[in-house]
């Protein structure tokens, strides 16, 4: 429960923070809650990172930040986007911040880049259907 706490706290400032845009920042929103990075790589950058670490090797310390590099369960396209949509574990949902092409482009790069070579691409249909459904 602590954790989960936490975990809340830190993505609560992280957010405010996000909203006070500075020149030049790496992370910025275009509204009071979406991200404006279109890119994979830049949202991986901006939102990602963060937690997976930047050679999406993960982490251990304050939570445990599974690794997306060479992840087997990124096999199927669906988990990564349910994943960021809804959230699993100590990882936040994300749909408010993303559009669907947003998803589509960040789940589609960390299944291409890392250690991963899932070739099939999710599009923004994929993501749409995932989001609506419970």
């Amino acid at each position: 429960m602590q954790k989960a706490l936490f975990v809340s706290l830190v993505w609560m400032a992280f957010l405010g923070g996000a909203r006070l845009q500075k020149k030049n920042a790496t992370i910025s929103m275009s509204g009071p809650t979406m991200f404006k990075q279109q890119d994979g790589s830049a949202l991986f950058q901006a939102i990602c990172q963060g937690c997976h670490m930047p050679n999406a090797r993960g982490a251990v310390g304050a939570g445990s930040y599974p690794a997306l590099a060479h992840n087997e369960r990124l096999a199927a396209a669906a988990y990564p986007v349910i994943t960021i949509l809804k959230g699993r574990k100590s990882m936040p949902p994300l749909a408010a911040y993303l559009s669907d092409a947003q998803v589509a482009a960040v789940v589609n790069y960390v299944r291409t880049h890392f250690d991963n070579a899932y070739p099939d691409v999710v599009s923004q249909e994929m993501v749409a259907n995932a989001r609506q459904s419970r």
